[in-house]
């Protein structure tokens, strides 16, 4: 990969973009209730059978561990009296882990390229009250979120990484959303795969839409599931927010709704052809679905108020009306069918207009912030109506103008593919194995067929496979998380079905089988703990399958903090020195005028090849300037106006080593590979500040 400089925006790789824009993939859930939901250990258990069948596992599930464990004395007693649900408890116990896992020392790895870039742009949203969608640094929901965030806690590394933990960490809860397809050991898996995956781990402490994205989007398709299963319609109202937060966190959501009814149509062609065969009739086969969907919609009606008031209407005016039914039926369909798409697709709106609007006129147009607000030379306050126009229409077209264009995929398939191909081997081959042996145990074990679930899921997965490596612009290990999160479901199928295999075999006295079985739990968890060890915090090129390209070394984050302190105590002149440079690539470090990077755009030519050292050098508030390439000798600043800082590339250090009198030289590695920095403090400076 070349350098993470370039343009106005130019990417960890040196393009002008960094790499994620949404490409037709396939594979959600739009046709979720193709088969009837699931308690227990029932295969097709229905809804109502819950009661009898939601505490099936009582025979060595995952879900009854975590009873006998409580029982035994526990911490887990207090929790089981309360959730008085194994399943449950054991989920809310593992969200619990995963919330830890991915903030402790949240803040301790040095910022990546991208989270340098993104952090700089919510400092100066903080500073100056302006904010705007700008496609290249993808959604504004990090933005608008860590800008408060850093007013209630302050800017700080942690702080910045902390909503994308929390979310990633609240992640596992989807399970209990489904647990009428899934048995309770399988919901309790699914949870535990979504809470340790390395590489949703790593990510998931990385300040990066990706994570935020996919957490939003698998939220929003459970509680379609649960609104589906539950016969419920409020759900659908939380999976439109959810949704909506996705679109603000990442413009790759669209990727996940082409999913979503790539997938739904894939289930429903599997079902008809399924239907088709056994009747002979593709005719057949469609009357069933229609008949399907109509006894589905009863069920969704029977009961509510609507329907009730006009059966009981029709049944006052015509005592003999044995359509009454159908017309309470079809009433309540014209009613609230029209009306819940309203509601649904304006909640959708409204978060997604509130996240993309721009600030501060927003607080302008409701009132709450005056005309001159944070804009240079805004002679009166916008309207709402030009705001919510800006928010969704001119956002789209943003959009549409830098990602869905097509600039920027034109790249070779097959390096795509295998580079994400070599992340998910590293990163998440637990998982990916589980999600294999899950499907085809699904599908060819003892129950009677795939579930649809299962099935909807692994389309989902296999088909964000193919199509990722098209969507992305450049060659980024986050990528391969679109592919983990639908995978996990086969995958926690998998697991439930080894762990059935140990509990079986023990049983009947299998030792063969009780072994190999357990083998196979050992090198699961010794291949999730031991990617876990190692990409925590890491910095390193070793990682390199899984950690992207433009990461500097933890220890540069060392130096930045003595400068930080430098500039603290240094009342004169500027802070901090880039000594420009000129590179086969182009120029390096310098800013022709430093002021421009106060607003966005950014001048140029190249303060992109500076991340994220800008994150640090203005949260510590240093005054920073550069000299041109052909000045970065000759044209230094005289050594009584030298800066107490000074920042520069390996090849101009030893010229500069012998003009910085009493400066002492750190090198440093500025991204995985290929290239370092140099800084050069003050000695003198760096011990009056240390005092």
């Amino acid at each position: 990969m070349s350098d993470p400089a370039g343009g106005d925006e130019s990417a960890p790789d040196g393009t002008d973009g960094d790499g994620d824009a949404p490409a037709g993939a396939v594979g959600s859930d739009a046709v979720v209730d193709a088969e009837e939901p699931i308690d227990g250990d029932d295969a097709e258990g229905s809804i109502g059978d819950r009661s009898e069948t939601s505490g099936s596992d009582d025979d060595g599930s995952l879900g009854s561990g975590v009873e006998s464990i409580g029982a035994d004395g526990s911490p887990l007693v207090g929790l089981r009296d309360r959730v008085d649900d194994p399943a449950t408890a054991a989920v809310l116990l593992i969200v619990a882990g995963s919330l830890l896992l991915r903030t402790i020392q949240l803040g301790q790895r040095i910022f990546h390229w991208d989270e340098g870039r993104v952090g700089y742009w919510i400092l100066r949203f903080d500073a100056t009250g302006e904010f705007f969608y700008r496609p290249i640094i993808h959604g504004p929901f990090l933005p608008v979120v860590n800008n408060v965030l850093f007013d209630l806690i302050g800017a700080s590394d942690f702080a910045a990484r902390l909503p994308v933990a929390l979310v990633g960490g609240l992640l596992p809860l989807v399970a209990l959303l489904l647990r009428h397809r899934l048995r309770d050991r399988e919901v309790v898996a699914l949870a535990l795969v979504l809470s340790v995956d390395p590489l949703l781990v790593y990510y998931g402490r990385f300040m990066r839409g990706d994570v935020l994205v996919g957490s939003f989007a698998v939220a929003a398709f459970a509680l379609v599931v649960c609104a589906i299963d539950t016969r419920r319609t409020l759900p659908l109202f939380g999976s439109a927010a959810l949704l909506a937060l996705g679109f603000s966190a990442k413009e790759n959501a669209l990727v996940y709704v082409a999913c979503f009814l790539g997938a739904g149509f894939l289930l429903l062609d599997h079902r008809l052809v399924r239907t088709a065969r056994r009747t002979g009739s593709p005719l057949d086969a469609l009357v069933a679905e229609a008949v399907a969907l109509g006894r589905f919609l009863q069920e969704w009606t029977t009961g509510s108020r609507t329907r009730r008031w006009i059966e009981r209407r029709v049944r006052e005016r015509n005592p003999d009306a044995h359509w009454a039914g159908e017309a309470g039926f079809l009433g309540h369909l014209a009613v609230w069918v029209p009306l819940g798409a309203v509601g649904v697709a304006a909640t959708f709106l409204g978060v997604v207009a509130f996240f993309y609007a721009p600030r501060p006129d927003l607080w302008q147009a409701l009132g709450v912030a005056s005309a001159s607000a944070g804009a240079a030379g805004a002679d009166a306050a916008p309207t709402l109506g030009s705001v919510l126009s800006e928010a969704t229409w001119g956002a789209g077209e943003k959009f549409w103008g830098t990602w869905a264009s097509g600039d920027h995929s034109g790249h070779p398939y097959v390096p795509y593919l295998w580079d994400i191909l070599e992340t998910l081997a590293y990163g998440s081959g637990v998982l990916v194995v589980l999600a294999i042996v899950g499907f085809l145990a699904d599908g060819y074990g003892e129950a009677r067929g795939t579930r649809s679930l299962v099935a909807y899921a692994t389309y989902w997965g296999a088909a964000s496979l193919v199509g990722y490596p098209v969507a992305t612009d450049i060659q980024a290990p986050w990528a391969a998380i679109h592919i983990v999160l639908p995978l996990a479901i086969p995958a926690a199928v998998g697991l439930a079905s080894i762990a059935d295999s140990v509990r079986g075999a023990v049983a009947s006295g299998d030792a063969v089988t009780a072994a190999l079985a357990g083998l196979l739990v050992l090198a699961a968890v010794g291949g999730v703990a031991a990617p876990n060890a190692d990409y925590w915090n890491s910095a390193s090129e070793e990682d390199k399958q899984v950690l992207q390209w433009a990461q500097p070394e933890n220890a540069y984050k060392e130096a930045l903090e003595d400068a930080g302190a430098v500039a603290r105590h240094n009342d004169e002149g500027a802070d901090v020195l880039w000594v420009g440079t000129s590179t086969g690539r182009g120029t390096r470090l310098y800013v022709s005028e430093e002021s421009s990077v106060d607003r966005m755009p950014p001048g140029g030519p190249s303060w992109h090849s500076r991340l994220p050292t800008p994150w640090y050098l203005e949260r510590y508030g240093a005054n920073v300037t550069s000299t041109p390439p052909e000045a970065r000798f000759d044209g230094l600043p005289p050594a009584e106006e030298m800066p107490p800082v000074v920042i520069a590339k390996p090849d101009d250090a030893e010229e500069l080593e012998s003009r910085l009198d009493g400066y002492e030289s750190r090198d440093y590695a500025f991204r995985l590979w290929t290239e370092r920095i140099v800084v050069f403090i003050d000695e003198a400076a760096l011990a009056d500040a240390r005092e």
